[in-house]
Formats: structure tokens, sequence, C-alpha cells
């Protein structure tokens, strides 16, 4: 499945991008779906992350507008710091479960593509802000396939992981109106899913995105073993300078989220001395666990 989240373009806090009987009932969710298993899934723009009410109190907004169609579904959040696995060992259990997969960090990547390919000067909050309602995005969410990442009906998989969208990234991720965009979107690629399950990973997911899911978890370990797994996914760059890299983005990062501690609820994952795959049979007992009482039987 590939679910596609579009900014229609105007003056922020104006227009929706969802016309009333686009909606699909009370869900909140717009979009049509083909016997391809392709959905389109709009988001709104308008208040919606663009100038409308900051705080808690319009993420819950936004939350409760896709609350019914997010509750049809199992989700699964997990969270984590840089080089925790949250990526690899996420999709390896949405594959296990049959669920589908999300990964909200190719959106923050994907959006500061397209603010780099409008030239918006990034130092701007103002003008990156701006740049939300003709943000057009889609990825897809098959846990069996290496997701794809579109940005206005382009391919842009590779593109989002170059060193120059890297290095912007941050610049948009920190911004709160951004952030609160970015709820309303992952949480209606949640609702579009056609599978029985969702797995979300990313920063915050547990906490802000999703703290209404059925599960959530945080996936961690010793800064040791995550700088030595990032160093041995990156080519051609020193174990210095992924090390220093990894230790900057925590620090920038813990500005905007904690990421290291486990809300109530959330259950803590460390698989400082686990490989791979007892990671993921970790996660995914922690999923049959948690949904064995309310389906009756293990997914």
């Amino acid at each position: 499945m590939t679910a596609r989240g579009a900014g229609t373009p105007g003056a922020p806090g104006g227009t929706s991008g969802v016309t009333p009987d686009t909606l699909d009932g009370t869900s909140g969710v717009a979009g049509t779906s083909d016997a391809t298993g392709t959905s389109d899934v709009e988001r709104l723009p308008g208040e919606h992350g663009v100038g409308g009410p900051a705080g808690e109190a319009h993420v819950a907004e936004l939350r409760a507008e896709t609350a019914d169609a997010v509750h049809a579904h199992v989700v699964v959040a997990v969270d984590g710091p840089a080089g925790s696995g949250k990526s690899s060992v996420s999709r390896a259990a949405a594959s296990a479960l049959g669920f589908d997969y999300q990964d909200t960090g190719a959106a923050y990547r994907a959006f500061a593509l397209h603010a780099l390919q409008q030239g918006v000067d990034l130092e701007d909050a103002d003008a990156v802000v701006g740049a939300l309602p003709s943000f057009r995005y889609g990825i897809g969410t098959d846990a069996d396939q290496a997701p794809s990442v579109t940005v206005d009906g382009r391919d842009v998989t590779d593109e989002i992981r170059t060193p120059r969208v890297t290095g912007a990234v941050s610049h948009v991720a920190k911004l709160p109106e951004v952030r609160r965009y970015m709820v309303d979107l992952f949480r209606r690629v949640i609702a579009g899913t056609d599978r029985r399950g969702i797995v979300t990973e990313g920063r915050d997911i547990t906490t802000v995105v999703v703290p209404d899911a059925q599960v959530r978890i945080l996936l961690t370990a010793s800064e040791e073993a995550r700088m030595a797994r990032r160093s041995a996914e990156v080519t051609g760059q020193s174990a210095a300078e992924t090390a220093r890299q990894l230790s900057d983005r925590d620090a920038r990062d813990s500005k905007v989220v904690d990421f290291m501690t486990a809300a109530p609820g959330v259950a803590t994952v460390d698989s400082t001395h686990l490989d791979f795959d007892q990671t993921v049979q970790a996660v995914v007992q922690l999923v049959r666990d948690a949904t064995a009482s309310d389906a009756g039987t293990t997914p």
C-alpha cells in the first residue's frame, strides 16, 4: 500500500485540502482506494499545524479527528534514539506480524527536501512553515518492500538520504508547527492502512503522535552500542565522525522530545546485549502479548 498525504496550496490557516463529500464516514480520513491497494490519504493543511493554536490542546484536537479510524487497527508505536535500530527492527517486526510499516522520519526528510527545492531559507521559521501547504508526500507502507518515498509524485527515496538533506532535517523538525503538521499526517497514514495493524516508528511517536496506540515501545541501547551500529551502516566516514554526529543528533533532539525515558505505559526494549533477530522477536512478542487478550488469538 502507498499512503499519500497532500497539502493544498493556499494561505496558512485558510483553505482545507478535503471537501466534505470526500470524508470517509466519521473517521476524518479522506481519500480513495483502488484495486492495486493504493490509497490516497489527504491531510488538512489550513489550521492544522500551519498557524493554528499552539500547544497540547491543538495536538489533542488533531488526534481526536482521526481517533475512530486509528482505533480500527492494531497500532504499534516505536520510539527511541538514533542508532537504536528503530527502522530496521520495526520493519522486520511488522513483516513478521503481517502489518504495514510507517517510517515517520522519511516524512521529515521529504519535507526538508521540499523546502530546499522551494528555495526556502531554513533559518527563517515562517518561511519553512509557509512551505507546508504545498507539501505533497507519499510513502509505501508494505513491510516486505523497502519504503518508497515521493514528493509531488516524484520518487525521492534515495535523494532524502543525501548529506544535503540530512543536514537540513534538524532545521525543519525542530519547529513546533511542522511537528504538529506531521502528527496529523502520520495519523492519517495509520488510519488509511488496509491491514489489521501497522507499526509506526520515530521520535515522539509513543507520547505525541499515537499515545493511544495499543502497543507502545521505547527501543533503546547504550550509547556505545548505538555508535557501533551506526558506524557499521555508514560508509566513507570515520567512526569518530559518526560518533560525533550521533552525539550532536541526540543533543538537538533532546531539546524537542525526551526520547530516552519511557513514558508511563510504554514498554522498554533494551537491545544493548541483543542481536537483531532477538530484538525483533522481543518486539513481536510484546505485540502478541498485548493483543492476544483482545483478539483471543495471536496476530
